[in-house]
């Protein structure tokens, strides 16, 4: 069996609709979940993760609804994201079809949450999500609240405490470059591979296979994700639902 780099389009969630950021900031309308699902069965999509943005800042509910409806669908792994933060809705998701769970504000709220999840459902169903920026100084530091508001966490030593609590992967976010197609940022994301056992996702970024190939052989990371370079066709960005083709991502380093 071939072992390869996990690809996973990365879909935002505002209401029913699929939208894409830039630097978290100004949602653009990209289209149907229900669509982008069907064509990303047909293209043979390893995995996606759906982010609810707007469930947390807005104290919105799960809309479960939709979720179903969306993992009827799909015939690939789906990790939701977005206003979790009690062990009654993960299990509800998981209930629904949902295989893992993305936990964001909650994990940095109170970390023993990732503990108490892990317990309950397996390491291998919590993912946690770590958005990074650079403060006024040029250091990286984990921000929350869409972007806006610096935690004073160092994201390094905030991964090593989830891994102890428990948590089965990271997906870390950049929010500098989210939605740029400017490419990932390395450095921050090796040295926390470096410090981490479990596997990590590296997004934010994301603007081709040179990319991705650039940050797994030189951060190690264990899955590259994207949104932009998933939903948009040429320099003038079409909208259009898009995948790599089987033979480029078995290629990758």
């Amino acid at each position: 069996m071939t072992i390869y780099n996990r690809v996973i389009p990365v879909l935002l969630l505002m209401g029913n609709g699929i939208y894409k950021t830039v630097r978290f900031e100004s949602p653009k309308y990209i289209g149907d979940p229900i669509n982008a699902v069907k064509i990303f069965n047909e293209k043979e999509v390893d995995e996606l993760i759906l982010i609810d943005i707007i469930a947390t800042s807005d104290s919105r509910k799960i809309n479960y609804d939709l979720i179903n409806n969306i993992a009827s669908e799909a015939f690939m792994p789906i990790c939701y994201g977005g206003g979790i933060n009690r062990i009654d809705q993960i299990n509800k998701l998981l209930k629904i079809g949902i295989e893992k769970v993305s936990i964001n504000t909650q994990a940095i709220n109170d970390i023993s949450f990732i503990k108490d999840s892990a317990e309950n459902f397996g390491s291998s169903t919590i993912v946690v999500s770590i958005d990074i920026r650079k403060n006024i100084f040029g250091k990286f530091m984990v921000y929350t609240n869409r972007g806006t508001k610096n935690t004073g966490l160092d994201p390094i030593e905030f991964a090593k405490d989830l891994e102890n609590m428990g948590a089965g992967e990271l997906l870390i976010t950049s929010i500098n470059q989210e939605g740029t197609l400017k490419g990932y940022e390395i450095n921050i994301l090796k040295k926390i591979t470096e410090q981490v056992g479990i596997p990590v996702i590296a997004n934010g970024g994301g603007g081709g296979l040179k990319d991705m190939n650039k940050v797994i052989s030189e951060a190690n990371v264990s899955a590259v994700s994207a949104g932009s370079m998933f939903v948009y066709y040429g320099k003038h960005k079409a909208v259009l639902i898009n995948y790599p083709d089987r033979f480029s991502i078995e290629n990758l380093i």
